[in-house]
């Protein structure tokens, strides 16, 4: 029964479950470190997504479909950085904000630009191709899991430990954390708390905008309305849960990605699919309840030593 459950077909699965959550987080992470809370990472996953869909349906190419998303990400996370760094405002109600926007803008702009309602599916739009890796593709279970998937996984997966040495081991790095953690003390050292905010922020929107693209031209080359389904939501979590550490978010993500096929294949063995679909989230809940209370265990071990 558990070989049934868990075998390679699962873990494929889980691993496309996880690359668009696991890019949006990353991004989130990058806004954490900067000190600004970023939110909005559903809504600009769903933009990316719609948008990734409209340019490699208008070009037939993926690759401006790609940079149709990031660009879409981008423009949405600039409203963001504007409107919390700029003009202080509340991140958590802009962000909010900005989700609804989303939502509304890409169910409205669909009947507008392609005349349907629901899903647009057509074979003008051209998906990501699988790329494997020789010799490494070929090794059981990791092969066809890890090194036969889209470009955009293994930008994901190179992500975690570049931005590792970014944040940890680089000058630029440490002042981003610096204006995080301690905005006045790095604006003595000549360091611009704005300056760092809005390119985090905007890295964020670039990395959620290719969390969309996957979405929608890697996973199922089609877009539906709110196709997202808290993706974004679950990447917040993440970035909180992963303690915005790169390999912690992306352990994270790999959780909840795991819960989302296990769902599905819960789902194929006719559990009802209100049950399936509860899973990821019911997880997250789980997860987060366990950190928090590891945290303040930790906390009290701390304060009495």
């Amino acid at each position: 029964m558990f070989e049934q459950i868990f075998d390679a077909a699962l873990f494929d699965s889980a691993t496309r479950a996880m690359i668009p959550i696991l890019l949006a987080a990353l991004g989130g992470m990058i806004c954490e470190r900067a000190g600004v809370f970023q939110i909005a990472l559903e809504g600009i996953m769903l933009a990316g997504a719609f948008a990734a869909v409209a340019g490699s349906y208008l070009a037939i190419s993926w690759t401006l479909g790609v940079v149709f998303g990031i660009a879409a990400g981008m423009l949405i996370s600039l409203a963001l950085a504007y409107g919390c760094v700029t003009r202080r405002g509340d991140p958590i109600v802009l962000g909010i904000a900005l989700n609804l926007l989303a939502m509304g803008l890409t169910g409205f702009l669909l009947p507008q630009l392609f005349d349907v309602r629901g899903v647009f599916q057509h074979p003008r739009i051209d998906g990501l191709d699988r790329i494997a890796i020789p010799i490494l593709s070929d090794i059981p279970w990791i092969g066809p899991v890890l090194f036969d998937n889209t470009i955009l996984t293994y930008v994901a997966l190179l992500l975690v430990p570049a931005l590792w040495v970014f944040l940890f081991r680089t000058p630029v790095g440490l002042r981003l954390r610096g204006v995080g953690e301690r905005p006045l003390a790095a604006e003595t050292l000549g360091v611009s708390p704005t300056v760092y905010k809005y390119g985090a922020v905007l890295a964020s929107g670039a990395l959620a905008g290719l969390a969309g693209a996957q979405l929608s031209l890697g996973n199922v080359v089609q877009f539906a309305e709110n196709m997202s389904s808290g993706r974004g939501w679950v990447a917040v979590v993440a970035v909180m849960l992963g303690r915005a550490h790169p390999v912690g978010v992306l352990a994270a993500a790999a959780l909840f990605a795991l819960a989302e096929a296990l769902g599905f294949r819960f789902q194929g063995n006719g559990l009802p699919v209100q049950i399936t679909d509860a899973l990821p989230f019911v997880v997250t809940l789980l997860a987060l309840i366990i950190a928090r209370k590891r945290f303040a265990r930790l906390l009290d071990l701390t304060t009495a030593a």
